[in-house]
């Protein structure tokens, strides 16, 4: 699969993964493309040269969290409503269930395996800008300052971006996830240790779950998808469970609860 690995030259975690990589000698028909603008407000991506005849783009970031918990993450980009934090209102960006499963597979592997015991391996939900036409995520280092020079930290970051080189496709069911928090533990679970593989997760906060959120999901997800997994419990009261039911049901997709799931 080619990739391309972008970062912003105003992001000290995006700078360090980077040379994490370089020092690696990494292979050089991989563009890594650097920014001057944040990666978060960078939409269009797809008309850059480099970036037109790759098949995903890996954003390698930092994150922030008020916590500051040290964290290694990975998510798809996009709004499900505002846009406070670039790309377009209501646009996710496409992506593809089976690549974040690998990459987080990948990145549990290669933490478990550096001995980083106060980093925290997590998804995160579909939040944030750019909005561009390629399927993409981002990877990121958090959660302070701290952790954004930790060269160790970015190290496991950058070898679970090397390791895209070996991606290969395999049989799984690919899946959106619905409800729970912005950190999503039963999300996690799944995509590291059962069959299916998640997309785009819509959290809690962004109900009321509609069509068009739902069709969005699917739309930008390059697999097709015939699940859709809800975190129970994170979906609001029974009449707010009801209504995520009726959506689902309407899209013509399985019904899995994250409970249901042999992880």
């Amino acid at each position: 699969m080619r990739f391309a690995i972008v970062y912003s030259i105003k992001d000290p975690a995006g700078i360090n993964i980077v040379e994490r990589i370089r020092e690696t000698g990494f292979l050089p028909q991989v563009p890594i493309i650097d920014l001057k603008k944040d990666t978060i407000y960078s939409d269009n991506l797809e008309k850059h040269p480099w970036i037109r005849n790759v098949d995903f783009v890996v954003f390698a970031s930092k994150h922030r969290s008020e916590k500051g918990n040290p964290s290694l993450s990975l998510h798809a980009p996009g709004n499900w409503r505002g846009a406070d934090f670039g790309g377009k209102e209501s646009h996710v960006a496409p992506t593809s269930a089976f690549v974040l499963k690998y990459l987080f597979q990948q990145l549990n592997k290669n933490h478990e395996a550096s001995g980083l015991k106060d980093y925290q391996v997590t998804l995160e939900v579909t939040h944030h800008g750019p909005t561009i036409g390629k399927p993409c995520c981002f990877i990121e280092l958090g959660s302070s300052e701290l952790q954004w020079g930790d060269k160790e930290a970015a190290k496991v970051i950058a070898k679970t971006i090397i390791d895209l080189q070996n991606y290969k496709k395999k049989n799984y069911k690919p899946a959106v996830g619905i409800g729970g928090r912005h950190y999503c533990p039963n999300f996690n679970k799944i995509q590291l240790n059962s069959e299916y593989a998640v997309s785009h997760i819509i959290p809690e906060y962004a109900f009321p779950l509609t069509d068009s959120i739902l069709k969005e999901a699917i739309e930008k997800t390059e697999e097709s998808v015939s699940t859709a997994i809800i975190d129970w419990k994170g979906c609001g009261k029974s009449e707010e469970r009801e209504k995520v039911m009726e959506i689902i049901k309407r899209a013509g997709l399985e019904i899995k609860r994250t409970s249901e799931i042999e992880k």
